[in-house]
């Protein structure tokens, strides 16, 4: 009996090494319980990508028709199917994108944050950051709503060190600027990458909310294969990692803070055909973007999240 004792307590031990995911439960249903997951080796990108899409959970978007072309990177590259937001509304999951802390659940934030954030991460390492806004209406522009663009989905414009360097605030640039920093070879190390409200399935093509909610999927799903797969194809960013997250679930899908989402990665290194069943959230995105370049500085919890090291070769 003792032996066979010792024998549990060890298999114990080698599961908890290896990491795994519990639930509890909560007035909005069961929410996963991170358990930490050992650091591995993340391999080298020249740059990597991260696309931003709103308010749509994973059973909203897999498997749906209405979405073909993410649907087929889903399934030819990696996945991950237990994937979380942090919050609700949208702006504290942006900020721990890039902060690695949520800062502020009011979309109408109008204040700045000093906390450490990926721009300084970067510059302390001698990495470059651009971020690519569909319907900004100009480069360095740090100013409220201008429809179809919505500054809270900029996270950005709110930081200190950005608001305060005229050559940082410089990085803050309207879309259409990708395909020149394309063209002239000076595409940046880390590119995030928003399209406007009516085009990240936020609202409806064209505007205003009359419209079925495949349309604005199929609306995201259009905007994706036409200006993301040609960077995807591109022979030139042979070496780069493309990540395509949803912000937030719909407002009633409360577990893990902000519902579960689609969290497609495709690129160098990046298993094909891989299925995640690790729980991660969004400081572990912010983590992954640090590790592929090789940047040392990891803001907020993304310093303490699960690695992906799982999704790489």
């Amino acid at each position: 009996m003792g032996l066979k004792i010792a024998c549990c307590a060890l298999l114990l031990v080698f599961l908890a090494g290896c990491g795994g995911v519990g639930t509890t439960t909560t007035a909005g249903g069961p929410t996963p319980t991170p358990t930490p997951v050992p650091p591995g080796t993340i391999p080298a990108a020249d740059h990597v990508f991260l696309i931003m899409l709103e308010n749509h959970g994973f059973a909203q978007v897999i498997g749906n028709p209405a979405m073909p072309y993410l649907n087929s990177l889903a399934t030819q590259h990696a996945l991950a199917t237990n994937y979380f937001a942090d919050t609700h509304p949208s702006i504290g999951n942006y900020f721990m994108l890039t902060t690695g802390q949520i800062q502020t659940n009011d979309d109408a934030f109008a204040g700045t944050v000093s906390s450490d954030n990926i721009p300084q991460a970067f510059t302390a390492a001698g990495k470059t950051w651009k971020s690519y806004m569909e319907s900004l209406p100009s480069v360095g522009y740090t100013g409220g709503d201008v429809y179809p663009y919505f500054k809270h989905h900029d996270p950005f414009v709110y930081m200190s060190n950005v608001l305060s360097s005229s050559a940082e605030t410089a990085n803050v640039a309207p879309f259409t600027q990708l395909a020149s920093d394309m063209n002239a070879g000076t595409l940046p190390s880390f590119a995030f990458i928003a399209p406007n409200a009516e085009n990240d399935a936020h609202d409806c093509p064209g505007g205003g909310s009359l419209c079925t909610d495949d349309q604005k999927l199929t609306a995201a799903d259009t905007w994706l294969k036409t200006n993301i797969d040609p960077l995807i194809n591109s022979p030139a960013l042979a070496n780069s990692v493309f990540i395509i997250v949803f912000d937030e679930a719909l407002d009633i899908d409360i577990s893990g803070g902000g519902g579960q989402v689609p969290m497609v990665m495709v690129g160098a290194h990046v298993k094909p055909g891989f299925k995640s069943t690790t729980f991660f959230q969004h400081e572990s995105t912010l983590r992954v973007v640090l590790d592929l370049l090789q940047v040392s500085d990891h803001p907020g919890n993304s310093a303490n999240a699960p690695t992906m090291q799982e999704f790489f070769h």
